[in-house]
């Protein structure tokens, strides 16, 4: 499979303050791919180079296709209408006006409406039919489902899963780590202008280790532990409670997280 990003020894600095030191990756065409990190991580810095909104010191980065972009702090002007704003790109980018994309993001509901009377949910899925028309290869959005409800993320998922379906590459920058685990097939982890992990989600857990979270509840409290040796973990606290006398009302085991992981990677220093 070709790859529809590749970055390659990226440098981006800010005065003498390197945000970016030499990063490497790539995303394969059609893949859904997340590029995570905390606040200040460089990761919104990264994606902007690529998107060639902001220069970059050295390094090379190679984009294979036609680029649709979703910003997070998108602003259209205030009394602009949404089917005025979609009817302008459409002209900007020469391309038909999609109207079963604009029904699936329920642009129809708002379109009477003027921009700043428009929620944050809505502006979202504005942003993002602007972000499509012309039907590009490549998509970036940028905390796509920030402000939406529960059904406007299903939907939004959905419409993720028809454009990956298409052949779509999705790059996505989300805090919504059960999001992530859904819809993407790799994700890297960018800390302290590096990458310090690259793959999928399952790999991230092999890399961390196993981690489970026990809880057990009895007549007195809630103690929660978390471990890599679940057996004798729960061997160990089912003994000690059972020689207190203490009667034992419920045990729930977890998995660890995506988040779990994805924090226990970026506390790591960095090599």
């Amino acid at each position: 499979m070709s790859n529809a990003i590749q970055v390659t020894g990226l440098w981006k600095r800010y005065g003498r303050n390197p945000v970016l030191k030499g990063i490497d990756f790539h995303i394969a065409s059609g893949e859904t791919f997340a590029l995570l990190g905390v606040n200040g991580a460089g990761k919104t810095t990264a994606l902007e180079c690529i998107e060639g909104l902001k220069a970059y010191d050295s390094g090379t980065i190679m984009v294979n296709g036609k680029m649709g972009i979703q910003l997070q702090s998108s602003s259209l002007p205030a009394h602009i209408k949404p089917m005025e704003a979609v009817r302008l790109f459409s002209k900007w980018n020469k391309a038909a006006i999609n109207r079963s994309m604009l029904d699936a993001l329920g642009i129809q509901e708002i379109e009477k409406k003027q921009y700043m009377q428009l929620s944050t949910g809505q502006k979202r899925r504005l942003h993002l039919a602007l972000a499509l028309i012309g039907n590009p290869d490549i998509i970036f959005l940028d905390e796509p489902t920030a402000g939406l409800d529960v059904e406007g993320k299903l939907s939004l998922h959905s419409l993720i899963r028809q454009l990956k379906a298409q052949g779509k590459t999705i790059v996505l920058a989300s805090h919504d780590m059960a999001e992530v685990e859904t819809l993407c097939d790799n994700i890297a982890i960018l800390n302290d202008g590096n990458i310090t992990f690259y793959g999928t989600a399952a790999e991230l857990s092999d890399k961390i280790g196993k981690k489970y979270s026990v809880q057990i509840k009895t007549q007195q409290n809630v103690e929660t532990v978390v471990t890599d040796d679940i057996g004798n973990t729960l061997l160990s606290l089912l003994t000690t409670l059972k020689e207190k006398g203490t009667k034992v009302l419920d045990i729930k085991v977890d998995q660890g997280t995506l988040e779990q992981h994805f924090m226990e990677i970026v506390r790591r220093p960095v090599k």
